[in-house]
């Protein structure tokens, strides 16, 4: 009998040299980079092209990524008026998603490194769809799209109408190194299984987009901005949680599905919402997510994951609170193209069993005038 395991719990279901997660320990790797070797050191652009290549760039490999990426920046008119012509209240991802697939419709990249131009196109597009969309709900005019400026750096400064300041751009560029990739996580996943039936690039991460969406995956850290803003103030943190105790009910931020120890990519999060809570002089978020972590420890033995401190960390940058997802996805992207990349240098078609719980067979039809 074959082994039943829900959500593929424990099952392997291929062999990847992109990244690896040993939950037992603590250690994520990036094609055979600790991430705390690379948090820090090496700038969103240098993982890009480690994870798409296997090896970090030198100069020169750098300077012509950061080149194509910032030339392919620009949006095809039609999104454009896409992004101005849907529901001002709509949700970012949605739109994302939606942007992203559209993208597919002016696709004309050929010959061999086709799907390579794919990935860059929508690793360096990605960004401009949110923070477009963005601008336009609040009203705003669009800033022109720039290319003396780093991925991490054009995002703020799209955002915000100014180019944003060296701490604001570091900050944005390790959360975005943290979060390129981790393993076969849900949706890398539904990317390569998009991709393994020869679907294309721009289906699959919109796949990915819409897996990341979910609020168990990537909307998790939206959560914990909104956890802490009902708590409210400092003193009531012990007895919220003693409530959420008793409901029996998910502390957002807290634990994770690999990780059995803390998430490596955690303390570097953590380092970064206190320095940038120093600068801007409000320490009651970053308190409040100390005494949470804290209590969590000892009562439950659980610890804080990413999105724990990204979301302070995005809070203390003043970007809205329904963006948190979308940088979310912004940075994944270097993972998912890599992944899709990968699948199609070695496909196989996913397709695995289900154990069926249906009635036993023998039900024979009766005339529809007896049923």
């Amino acid at each position: 009998m074959p082994l039943v395991a829900k959500g593929l719990e424990g099952i392997i279901a291929n062999s990847t040299a992109i990244s690896d997660v040993l939950g037992d320990i603590g250690q994520l790797i990036y094609a055979g980079y600790d991430i705390n070797e690379l948090a820090g050191k090496v700038t969103f652009e240098e993982i890009i092209h480690l994870l798409w290549h296997g090896e970090l760039p030198n100069p020169q490999q750098l300077a012509d990524l950061k080149t194509k990426l910032s030339t392919a920046r620009s949006l095809p008119p039609e999104v454009v008026a896409f992004l101005k012509s849907v529901p001002k209240d709509a949700g970012p991802m949605d739109v994302i998603r939606t942007g992203v697939s559209m993208l597919g419709l002016f696709d004309h990249a050929t010959g061999e490194n086709a799907n390579l131009e794919r990935a860059l196109q929508i690793t360096a597009k990605i960004g401009i769809i949110a923070a477009y969309f963005h601008r336009i709900r609040q009203g705003k005019d669009l800033p022109p799209i720039r290319t003396d400026l780093g991925e991490a750096a054009h995002f703020l400064y799209l955002i915000n109408g100014e180019v944003p300041t060296k701490e604001a751009t570091d900050t944005l560029d390790i959360a975005y190194v943290l979060h390129a990739d981790h393993g076969m996580n849900a949706s890398t996943f539904s990317a390569r299984v998009t991709v393994a039936t020869l679907s294309d690039m721009f289906s699959a991460i919109t796949s990915a987009i819409g897996t990341l969406k979910g609020p168990l995956h990537g909307g998790a850290n939206e959560g914990v901005i909104h956890m802490l803003q009902e708590i409210g103030s400092e003193d009531r943190v012990d007895s919220w949680l003693e409530e959420q105790f008793a409901k029996k009910a998910k502390i957002m931020g807290i634990g994770h599905r690999v990780y059995k120890v803390l998430d490596p990519r955690a303390p570097h999060l953590r380092n970064m919402a206190i320095k940038m809570t120093d600068q801007l002089g409000e320490p009651k978020w970053i308190r409040m997510s100390e005494r949470i972590a804290e209590v969590m420890r000892e009562k439950k033995h659980l610890n804080a994951n990413v999105d724990f401190y990204s979301a302070t960390v995005y809070y203390s940058l003043g970007i809205p609170t329904d963006l948190f997802t979308p940088i979310f996805a912004i940075s994944r992207t270097a993972g998912w193209t890599a992944h899709v990349l990968e699948q199609l240098a070695d496909n196989r078609l996913y397709r695995p069993l289900s154990e069926y719980t249906g009635p036993a067979v023998g039900k024979t039809v009766k005339p529809i005038a007896e049923r």
